[in-house]
């Protein structure tokens, strides 16, 4: 991990190294926050966390700044933990290993957490040195980002004084963020109805691994494959095809990465069994044609594991596999006031049995409630005409557009005055937390803004090297330029 260390900006790329050796997976951010509070208060900082876990660290003005508007920093301190199938990774006590592949950093054989350990390098660097002209300055680092957004959530009023919020969340260097996508996530259960697996039945698992995946909100526009889908898809033909009967399935590991694996095992009758490889390879060659231009490596492996002695009935498993060939999938809408931009998506991200229950994990994000609204109801039509229990929560809104902001004004104009070009402004279908932050700061002036990342939420991250360097000049060029009270 040394050689991160000939980066420029020094100081952020050798936090970013900090964070990288100390693990922070989403809902374990323990060895992270206690080592933050440890180093702000070695360094004499005011530093304090609240009952949900979150983290506040204030820092003086510099002398002659003391009559600008107060700044808080913001970025998140957890990350989504993915890795390739043949890595061996333990999230809870292993350190992320990043390198140095050409013009980006990658991990080797996981996600590197650049979404947000850039950003939070950032805030820490900013509060570490001491050549940074700036007004009265607090950092928020937030717990559960990218699993609920339960620090956004549970931030209490009152415990800032800022007037101002820079988030660093964005993944597009020369893009300024004044407005993000809500969402909610559903939970589909049924109940699993279970049979003896008749004589003359041999038993099978089958596997289809190697997609890309991705951010569900950043990635979900480019197209690609749904591993989830594409088995259900797979799956539903051959029941209507051949005696064929589930034991498990499953895919997908988090409701906001689009699946990169999914794997089902199943008795199927003997007389079958040829006719359904068959099926198979024919599957395998169309999807591999199909997707050639966004998938690259699209495996799908059968194999032949011990028998079974239970499996699902038949109508069971159709309605199952009905349900979940049904479900939308990807971009819904499009948005018709900013071209480019996904109005709102679905992201069919986990499905798992559970012993007797078979669950479905989606999340819907919309620019507009009402585009979440019409999503919802189309998610609990199709899973309630299937006889599931669908049940939404976790809403959190979007964060409206302010085009009267004054940092964003700021932003703009410091970018131009530093880059010699408009940076673009825009919104971003990722589900920021400045949303809820409204709820408990309904004053603050909120704008967002990073270095480019490829691939979050998949062992495909990477952060461009080259958008490190302009991204730490435009934060600490706003510091500067905020104005006086």
């Amino acid at each position: 991990m040394s050689t991160l260390s000939q980066l420029k900006p020094t100081l952020l790329w050798q936090f970013f190294e900090q964070i990288c050796s100390i693990p922070h997976p989403s809902k374990h951010e323990q060895k992270i926050s206690l080592w933050i509070q440890s180093w702000a208060t070695e360094l004499g900082l005011d530093v304090s966390e609240d009952n949900v876990g979150n983290i506040r660290i204030a820092k003086p003005a510099t002398a002659g700044y003391e009559n600008r508007k107060g700044v808080i920093l913001q970025a998140h301190m957890d990350m989504v933990p993915q890795k390739n199938t043949n890595t061996v990774h333990d999230f809870l006590t292993d350190p992320i290993t990043p390198y140095i592949d050409g013009d980006w950093v990658k991990a080797k054989g996981t996600t590197l957490g650049a979404d947000n350990g850039i950003g939070l390098a950032s805030t820490l660097a900013v509060l570490a040195s001491d050549n940074i002209e700036h007004g009265p300055l607090e950092v928020l680092i937030t717990i559960d980002e990218e699993a609920g957004m339960t620090g956004a959530f549970g931030l209490q009023p009152g415990w800032f004084n800022g007037d101002i919020l820079i988030n660093t969340d964005s993944e597009q260097e020369g893009e300024v963020y004044m407005g993000c996508a809500g969402g909610i996530d559903g939970t589909a259960s049924f109940t699993i109805e279970y049979q003896d697996v008749p004589a003359g039945y041999q038993a099978f698992n089958l596997n289809i691994s190697g997609l890309k995946g991705g951010h569900s909100g950043v990635d979900i526009h480019l197209g690609r494959a749904n591993a989830c889908q594409l088995l259900t898809r797979f799956l539903l033909s051959s029941c209507e095809q051949f005696d064929l009967h589930l034991t498990e399935l499953s895919g997908g590991s988090l409701r906001n990465a689009i699946p990169r694996e999914a794997d089902t095992s199943f008795v199927i009758a003997l007389k079958d069994i040829d006719a359904f490889k068959n099926a198979l390879a024919q599957y395998s060659a169309t999807i591999k044609q199909n997707f050639r231009s966004v998938e690259s490596d699209i495996e799908m492996l059968l194999i032949s594991p011990e028998t079974f002695e239970q499996c699902w009935t038949k109508t069971c498993q159709m309605n199952i596999l009905r349900a979940l060939n049904a479900c939308p999938n990807g971009v819904v809408r499009m948005s018709d006031d900013i071209e480019g931009i996904v109005e709102t998506s679905l992201n069919l991200g986990v499905m798992r049995t559970k012993g007797a229950k078979f669950e479905v994990l989606t999340l819907i994000r919309s620019l507009h409630d009402d585009g979440r609204l019409a999503t919802q109801m189309m998610v609990d039509s199709v899973f309630k005409l299937a006889n599931a229990d669908i049940n939404f929560s976790g809403a959190y809104p979007g964060w409206q557009p302010d085009i009267k902001s004054p940092i964003m004004a700021t932003v703009r104009e410091t970018y131009q005055q530093l880059f010699n070009k408009i940076p673009e402004i825009m919104v971003i279908h990722a589900g920021l937390e400045c949303g809820l932050f409204k709820d408990s700061y309904p004053h603050w002036d909120m704008v967002s803004f990073g270095p480019t990342i490829k691939f979050p939420h998949s062992p495909d991250e990477k952060v461009e090297i080259a958008s490190v360097e302009p991204y730490w000049q435009l934060l600490i060029a706003v510091l500067k330029a905020i104005p006086s009270k």
